[in-house]
C-alpha cells in the first residue's frame, strides 16, 4: 500500500467533518435516493443508520421544493438567458483542477456553480438564499481531504448535480463502495446506451438552464469526470472550450487514494474494506485517458489547452495568460492584477507531500508509460 507523509487518517478527516454537515446526497429527490439503496440491496452499515435518516428527510424536503422551483420559475425556464458556450475545466482528480477553478472565478466575466447549487440542482433558485444563510454553521471551513476552503458559495463540482439529480455517475460509488462495481460507471459517456447518454445530457442542459436564470455569465465547469467526455460535450456545446491540467502523476496516484479513502469514510453508508482501492485508482486512470486521447482527436483547433499543475504552480499568471491567448477567453489584462495577487497568496498554500512504494512506481511506470512521456514525467526514487 502507498504510504505518505501525511498518511489518509480516514477517522480525523470524519471526525473533523462532523457527523450533522451535509453530504453530497443530500441534495437527492426520494425516488432517486431510494432507487440508490434499492441498487445496492440495502446493504447499509448499522453505523450510518443516523446518516441515513438524516439524508431521507432531506431526500423528502428536495422531493416537495422541486416541483415548487419549477412552478415559481416556470417561465424563465421555458426561455432561459441564452449564454456562451461553457469553459470545462478537466484533468484527473488531485491535478489541480480546484485551483484552476478558483483562479478563473477571479474573471468577473464568468460565473460557476457552487457548493449549494451543486447539492440542490431541483430546488436552489427558490432555495439558495435562506438556506445557505439558514444552514451556515454546519459547513466546515475546510474540505475532508486537503486544505482547500469549503462553503456553500464556492465553486464547485457539476458532477455533484448530476449524481443528485438521478444520472449515472462514478460518483455514485461514493455511497456504496462495496456493493457498486469496481468498473468507473458513466466515467466515459459511450459506455452508456443512447437511451442512457440522452438522459444524462437532458439533465445537464437542465441544470445549466437553472444556473444561467441565476448567473448568465458564461459558465466554468469543472469535474474530472468531464475528461472523459469531451467529444459529446463539445458536440453539445459547439464552441465549447477545454482547459486540462495534468500532474505528476506519483503524486496524482497516492493523493486520489487518499481522497476516495477520505470520502468513503465521510460519505458512504457502509464501512469501506479498501480491497479495491488502488484498482480503482489505476481503473479510473486508464479509462479516462484511453477515452482522452480518443476525444481530442475530434476537438476543433483552439478548443483545447493543456498545462502542467508544477508549471501553473511556479508562474501562474504567466500559465493563466497563455491559456486565455489559446482559448480565445478575453482580454487578459483586465484580470491580470487578480491574477498576480492569486498567485502571491497560492505561496501559502500548505501542499501534502508522499513517500514512494516501490510496487506503486513500477506499477505507474508500467501502466501509464505513455502518459508519462506525452508530459514529460519520470519515475521518483523510491
Amino acid at each position: 500500500m502507498t504510504a505518505s507523509a501525511t498518511p489518509p487518517p480516514a477517522k480525523q478527516n470524519y471526525h473533523a467533518y462532523p457527523w450533522w454537515s451535509p453530504r453530497f446526497w443530500h441534495g437527492m429527490p426520494l425516488g432517486v435516493w431510494l432507487d440508490l439503496i434499492r441498487e445496492n440491496r440495502w446493504k447499509i452499515a448499522p453505523s450510518r443508520f443516523g446518516l441515513l435518516g438524516t439524508i431521507t428527510a432531506a431526500a423528502a424536503f428536495n422531493s416537495l421544493a422541486e416541483p415548487l422551483c419549477r412552478a415559481r420559475y416556470r417561465r424563465q425556464l421555458e426561455a432561459p438567458p441564452a449564454t456562451d458556450p461553457p469553459v470545462f475545466i478537466i484533468g484527473h482528480w488531485r491535478s489541480g483542477t480546484t485551483l484552476l477553478h478558483e483562479i478563473l472565478m477571479l474573471d468577473d466575466r464568468f460565473c460557476c456553480p457552487s457548493t449549494y447549487q451543486c447539492f440542490a440542482p431541483g430546488h436552489f433558485l427558490l432555495t439558495e438564499a435562506l438556506l445557505t444563510r439558514a444552514l451556515a454553521w454546519i459547513m466546515p471551513a475546510k474540505r475532508p481531504m486537503d486544505n482547500v476552503a469549503a462553503g456553500w458559495h464556492r465553486p464547485q463540482e457539476d458532477e455533484f448535480a448530476l449524481v443528485n439529480m438521478g444520472v449515472p455517475s462514478p460518483y455514485r460509488r461514493m455511497a456504496f463502495p462495496e456493493t457498486t462495481p469496481a468498473e468507473p460507471t458513466a466515467l466515459d459517456l459511450e459506455t452508456l446506451s443512447a437511451d442512457e447518454r440522452a438522459v444524462w445530457q437532458a439533465a445537464l442542459r437542465r441544470f445549466l438552464d437553472m444556473l444561467a436564470v441565476r448567473d448568465p455569465r458564461r459558465p466554468v465547469l469543472k469535474s474530472p469526470p468531464h475528461t472523459a467526455r469531451m467529444a459529446v460535450l463539445a458536440e453539445m456545446f459547439p464552441g465549447a472550450r477545454f482547459l486540462h491540467v495534468v500532474r505528476d502523476p506519483f503524486v496524482v496516484f497516492p493523493s486520489t487514494k487518499r481522497l476516495w479513502d477520505s470520502l468513503h469514510f465521510v460519505q458512504a453508508m457502509q464501512i469501506d474494506s479498501g480491497r479495491e482501492a488502488e484498482d480503482y485508482v489505476f481503473r479510473c486512470f486508464d479509462t479516462m485517458y484511453a477515452a482522452f486521447e480518443r476525444d481530442r482527436l475530434r476537438l476543433a483547433p483552439g478548443q483545447l489547452h493543456e498545462l502542467r499543475y508544477e508549471d501553473l504552480i511556479a508562474d501562474p499568471v504567466g500559465s493563466m495568460e497563455q491559456a486565455y491567448q489559446q482559448l480565445d477567453l478575453g482580454n487578459f489584462e483586465r484580470v491580470r492584477p487578480a491574477f498576480k495577487a492569486q498567485a502571491a497568496s497560492m505561496k501559502q498554500y500548505q501542499r501534502n507531500t508522499y513517500q514512494h512504494d516501490p510496487r506503486i512506481i513500477a506499477a505507474i511506470t508500467d501502466r501509464w508509460g505513455l502518459f508519462l512521456e506525452r508530459y514529460g514525467y519520470t519515475p521518483p526514487e523510491a
